[in-house]
């Protein structure tokens, strides 16, 4: 019986092969299960019968790309810790007053630029805040600003082989598969070209398929993220004498200036132009990594303790907590909090959902669900997670910024460019280099480095490969190209180019983008070399392709993050992405046929 099963399943393998593809891409499209756990069960059903042996499993490990782009994941999570990304996106917020629409330009080139040497999806994750922020100063909806910010993202990322994970893997299957290899820059004129029109197309059809709404609520749903914190400028500091509106932190984008308080008097209004006394206050409203970031400047004292100056503000025990309904001093000023005069500890700062308390920190009535972060000794600290009246005392998960490291985190990427632009080193060596000198040096801790890096990407990436490599060894390709060569036979060059690229567009929209470019750009070479042509004009269209998914939120990480982020509904990908997909689609595949 097991004989007969596994003789069935040799002369017909390359049938079954095609109908696990089928069936992983049903379960791809129904979403029941993640898109890696779907790799994974395929490649386990081919180890089952027998397609796919152990050893040709083991074998996909030794592929480059996984690594490297395993390691541009921790390069992109430095000069997120570092605050490089921040500190770009706080000058051009500054500039918005003064110049708003080219600031708002400003913000679209620098993400554009960013994600063509980093991973695009961090470069959104710390540019969605920012841009809410621009649309509110200048009066806009975010909901017009968060689309086309992923849109911007998806385009900078295939202008290099490094922008994205996709380009990274369809370069090293194109290289397993004997073509020349690519270099970091091999795309770019293409990527430009695709980037400009892309960008046009986005102007033109801004206006009327874009979604709106007020910046207002936008803006309130964003609240919770801001606490409300003050600092007392130290004597002897270099703050005092300078005047507030000079003050390094208060110039972040991420920092809101509320108020001065010198004495029993806070001002609200007039004050950019003081100069600082010892002891003044500034009240100021922030975010968390922010609020983290400034504990280790010693011209402050942040927060608020019960008489116990000596508590050190950037010890390293810190929790935030929520106040619970039953917590006996809700309608009370924080200050009054019980447990900051029974322990030795420190309250940072405040957060409301929605609302900002107020007036100052320690006159902020307490209310139901406002979460605190308190910092203080390890011992004093741990006392708050027996409180029976504060809710999900944990570690924050947000950590402060390495602002000193930066230079370093720019050097690693730069150099790992240089290297590869001059074949100095393979690109993936550079990165683990890169990789290396970066943790070395701090710029990143390494539990933060690994939890940089999305492992459901590497998972799928892995899975997808050893698929790839079934489908190929069961003869599966063979069939496929088979069946696709006489239809082909007399189509030129331009049209292989424009079929190809429609193919991979629309498998990228309804499955992973890492999938396709697995599974097409062997076909695509396969069926070139069978017709006798060029194949490096196809995996260049399947490059740009499995990365173009403009019409529906679940086809791109980017995509998925803005519309949570903004509210959007489905159907507003539908409506500015279709277009977009033409546009772009069009002049990339022109672009391809007469510059690769």
């Amino acid at each position: 019986m097991i004989a007969a099963a596994q003789a069935f399943i040799a002369d017909y393998q390359a049938i079954i092969g095609l109908i696990v593809l089928a069936l992983m891409f049903v379960g791809f499209v129904v979403e029941r299960f993640p898109a890696a756990v779907v790799a994974i069960l395929g490649t386990c059903t081919f180890l089952f019968l027998g397609i796919l042996s152990g050893k040709d499993l083991f074998s996909v490990f030794s592929n480059s790309a996984p690594v490297t782009i395993g390691a541009m994941f921790i390069l992109s999570g430095a000069l997120l810790r570092t605050g490089t990304l921040d500190a770009i996106a706080n000058r051009i917020i500054a500039r918005a007053q003064r110049h708003p629409k080219l600031a708002l330009a400003e913000m679209f080139v620098g993400a554009y630029f960013a994600s063509a040497f980093l991973n695009n999806t961090p470069v959104v994750v710390v540019m969605i805040p920012i841009m809410m922020k621009l649309a509110s100063a200048l009066g806009l909806s975010a909901k017009r600003l968060l689309i086309p910010l992923s849109y911007v993202a998806i385009l900078g990322g295939t202008t290099t082989l490094i922008g994205t994970s996709t380009n990274l893997l369809v370069a090293a299957v194109a290289d397993e598969n004997g073509l020349d290899r690519f270099g970091i820059f091999t795309i770019t004129p293409v990527g430009l070209v695709a980037g400009a029109a892309g960008v046009l197309a986005l102007i033109l059809i801004a206006r009327h398929f874009l979604p709106d709404d007020t910046p207002q609520q936008i803006a309130l749903s964003q609240d919770h993220r801001s606490f409300l914190s003050e600092v007392r400028i130290l004597k002897g500091g270099t703050l005092v004498g300078r005047k507030v509106s000079d003050v390094p932190f208060v110039k972040r984008a991420t920092v809101k200036l509320v108020g001065l308080k010198r004495g029993a008097v806070l001002r609200r209004s007039a004050i950019e132009s003081e100069r600082l006394e010892a002891d003044d206050r500034l009240v100021l409203r922030l975010e968390l990594a922010e609020l983290l970031s400034m504990r280790a400047n010693k011209n402050i004292a942040i927060g608020l303790t019960a008489g116990h100056d000596d508590i050190d503000q950037d010890d390293t025990a810190i929790v935030e907590a929520m106040i619970a309904p039953s917590h006996p001093a809700i309608g009370r000023r924080l200050v009054e909090i019980p447990f900051l005069s029974a322990l030795k500890v420190r309250v940072l700062g405040i957060a409301r959902f929605r609302k900002t308390p107020g007036p100052d920190l320690p006159n902020a009535r307490i209310q139901a669900i406002d979460r605190v972060l308190v910092t203080g000794p390890a011992d004093q600290v741990g006392q708050l997670y027996g409180n029976p009246h504060l809710y999900g005392v944990g570690s924050t998960n947000e950590r402060e910024f390495r602002r000193s490291k930066a230079p370093i985190a720019i050097g690693a990427l730069l150099g790992v460019v240089l290297l590869a632009t001059f074949n100095i080193l393979d690109i993936g060596v550079a990165a683990i280099i890169g990789v290396g000198l970066i943790l070395v040096t701090r710029c990143i801790d390494a539990d933060e480095a690994w939890d940089s890096i999305d492992g459901n990407v590497l998972v799928l990436i892995f899975a997808m490969l050893a698929v790839g490599l079934a489908l190929e060894n069961s003869g599966s390709v063979a069939i496929v190209v088979g069946e696709l060569t006489p239809l082909l036979r007399n189509v030129p060059p331009w049209g292989l180019v424009l079929a190809t690229y429609v193919i991979s567009v629309m498998l990228t929209e309804i499955i992973t983008n890492n999938a396709v470019a697995i599974l097409v750009t062997p076909l695509a070479i396969a069926v070139a070399r069978d017709l006798g042509v060029d194949p490096y004009p196809l995996v260049v269209a399947v490059m740009f392709a499995a990365s173009a998914s403009f019409a529906t939120p679940i086809g791109y990480q980017t995509n998925t993050l803005v519309y949570a982020a903004g509210n959007y509904r489905f159907v507003d990908f539908f409506r500015a992405g279709i277009p977009l997909t033409l546009i772009v689609g069009a002049t990339t595949c022109v672009a391809i046929t007469l510059l690769i």
